[in-house]
């Protein structure tokens, strides 16, 4: 059994730099952001990604003051199809099973997760108030005995040794250094477990000149890693990539919609234009611990 978790730690135990701490404050500042909070209101499940798949052009077309209802609607349905995607990478998980969400946000996956594999679902987050929320989320649901939330640092989770049958992150590896990242969640994976990644990348030849990949950077605080430094940081830390899935092409309908939508917030161009011109990458990586 894993090592219980404090029910209550400070931030300074948690958040170890001055960047975790500014990347805190801009989640924390962020409660009431459109894009994560009308999408979510649709049915419940409040993710904080981005979304796959082709769009059905029919949500633009139709009564004006219905259109951006069928448009919140039609992107909460892309950004659920992801996380799908990702939950369907991660091999056989049984009931019994324990998982890791790292870098939970509001929880959506989390739920998502429990409810297809009926498994235990921890997430951790730097944010307090995604706790909080998520917290919320899980008592309205009637899973807070089996799908928790906890104010953690995913470098140091403080879960025990070879507890976790299967970890995922989406979108959140930009925000650490990730042979710390990948040591951790080494250490926590059962022999066999699987490991699962959806992140945006930058093409090593193009992306590191990239305007557009520099301004997604500066917007949210991040620090987009080369796509080779996860394969060499995965295989160092003993997780073999079993599957790569490039999402790019699959994740444009996505932003093409969202540009049109009234949850835009401007930083759609400079995603647009980085994948249109392959300085950036849009995938998914599946790897085993051996």
């Amino acid at each position: 059994m894993p090592t219980p978790l404090p029910e209550t730690v400070t931030a300074d135990s948690v958040l170890r730099t001055d960047y975790q701490r500014s990347v805190a404050e801009y989640w924390n500042a962020h409660q009431q952001d459109p894009v994560n909070l009308r999408l979510g209101e649709v049915d419940g499940l409040y993710h904080h990604h981005y979304g796959i798949g082709a769009y059905d052009p029919s949500v633009l077309e139709g009564p004006e003051d219905t259109r951006d209802r069928r448009v919140i609607e039609e992107l909460h349905r892309l950004e659920t199809a992801q996380a799908d995607a990702l939950l369907s990478h991660l091999g056989r998980i049984l009931p019994g099973h324990r998982v890791l969400d790292a870098g939970s946000g509001r929880g959506g996956t989390s739920f998502m997760a429990h409810a297809r594999f009926g498994c235990e679902v921890d997430g951790v987050t730097i944010s307090e108030y995604q706790v909080g929320f998520a917290r919320e989320q899980a008592v309205r649901r009637g899973v807070a005995d089996k799908v928790r939330f906890h104010f953690r640092n995913m470098l140091d989770t403080g879960f025990a040794t070879g507890s976790r049958r299967a970890i995922w992150t989406d979108e959140s590896t930009m925000y650490v250094d990730l042979s710390e990242l990948y040591a951790e969640f080494s250490r926590l994976l059962e022999h066999g477990g699987r490991y699962v990644c959806i992140t945006g990348c930058s093409n090593d030849v193009t992306g590191m000149r990239s305007k557009a990949v520099s301004r997604i950077d500066e917007h949210y605080t991040c620090n987009i890693h080369p796509r080779s430094e996860y394969f060499r940081t995965l295989t160092a830390h003993g997780l073999v990539p079993l599957q790569v899935v490039d999402l790019t092409a699959a994740t444009l309908p996505y932003w093409e919609l969202r540009a049109r939508s009234s949850v835009a917030t401007g930083i759609e161009d400079a995603f647009l234009t980085a994948y249109r011109e392959n300085s950036f990458h849009y995938l998914l990586i599946a790897a085993d611990r051996i």
